[in-house]
This record gives C-alpha cells, structure tokens and sequence, in this order.
C-alpha cells in the first residue's frame, strides 16, 4: 500500500498532534451546535413574536373589547380543522366545517371529543391559525385549549370555541382556518 507524501512526511508523534488538534475542533463544533440547537426554540419563539409568523393564538382568554364595533360590509369565512395524534384513540371533529362571520362579532364553535380507547386519556389540544400573519387578529374568548382535558374512557364531551375576529383584519383575507391537534399530556415519571 502507498502512503500520500504529505503523510509519510510526518513523524508519529507529529500525526498524533495533528489528530488531537482535529479532535479538539470537531467537539468545539459538535458542543457550538448543541447550544445553536437549544438556543433555536427560544430565538424561533421571539422571530415569530416580532414578525407574527407560526400562526400561533393567544394562549389564554381574551376579555372582549365592548367598544369593538362590528364590520357588517364583510365577512370572514372561518375552517376548523381537527387532529389527533394516531393510536390514542381520540375522535374529535368540529360540529361543522366552515361558518361565516363578521368581523367584530362574537362567535361560537363547538367541538365534540371522544374517547375511543378503554383507557383515561389527559391531552391538550394546540391551536394554529392559518394564514399565520392572521393569528394576530383571532382573538379567543374562550378555549377548551387554555389547559389539559381529562377523558375517561368511553367519555364524549362537547366543548366550546368563542372568539371574535378582529376587524382590523386586512380585508384581502376571505379564509382564515382554525387547527386543533389533540396531544397526549406528557407522562410525569412515577
């Protein structure tokens, strides 16, 4: 077997050197990129603060401006969506796919949830709006997302959705679709 020229050039020990001194930099980036990759969720959370990106709602209820007046020459046609994580054993769906409101006024939509599985269910469902720059302007009143449900097994429950679109909503948006996804709550360790 032939040996490169640069390396047959080098004594053992300056090899070993070299070795080390590479070592060395690759923990340094490998240690750069476990830090790059904590330090992500808290810079994601502030870009998408500041640029209204993500399609994040508020994460608890908002109180209703009584001085909100309502844009009767539009409206705003809402989706709800719903999901569920696979193998939970969770149905969940909204009573209807789509309504129709103004701007301004306070609507309700109701979701019904089941528990399919033989066993209690503790989750939490997260919201998302679409178009993300229009999150900024559904505003919930109310939520059964504000904090975790507990199904027993078997259980249905119906649980309500209040929210008012604010009417400074530009008007180029027609559609504005609500998501729900249904998470199991993290298990604590026993």
């Amino acid at each position: 077997m032939e040996i490169s020229p640069v390396l047959s050039g080098l004594s053992t020990a300056d090899r070993q050197r070299s070795n080390v001194r590479m070592a060395i930099k690759l923990g340094f980036v490998a240690l750069f990129f476990v830090g790059f990759g904590f330090g992500m969720v808290p810079l994601y959370d502030v870009i998408c603060e500041l640029t209204g990106l993500n399609g994040k709602t508020n994460a608890v209820a908002m109180v209703a401006d009584k001085n909100t007046q309502v844009d009767l020459t539009r409206k705003v046609k809402i989706e709800f969506l719903s999901h569920s994580m696979p193998g939970v054993g969770l149905s969940f769906k909204s009573e209807q796919f789509s309504i129709r409101v103004h701007p301004g006024e306070i609507s309700h939509m109701n979701y019904t949830i089941t528990n399919t599985s033989d066993k209690v269910f503790v989750g939490q469902a997260i919201p998302s709006i679409t178009p993300a720059v229009a999150a900024q302007y559904f505003e919930k009143l109310e939520c059964f997302c504000f904090s975790q449900q507990t199904f027993a097994p078997g259980e249905t429950r119906t649980m309500p959705v209040v929210f008012v679109v604010n009417p400074k909503l530009d008007r180029d948006f027609g559609t504005v679709t609500l998501s729900y996804t249904f998470f199991e709550a993290v298990k604590g360790k026993s």
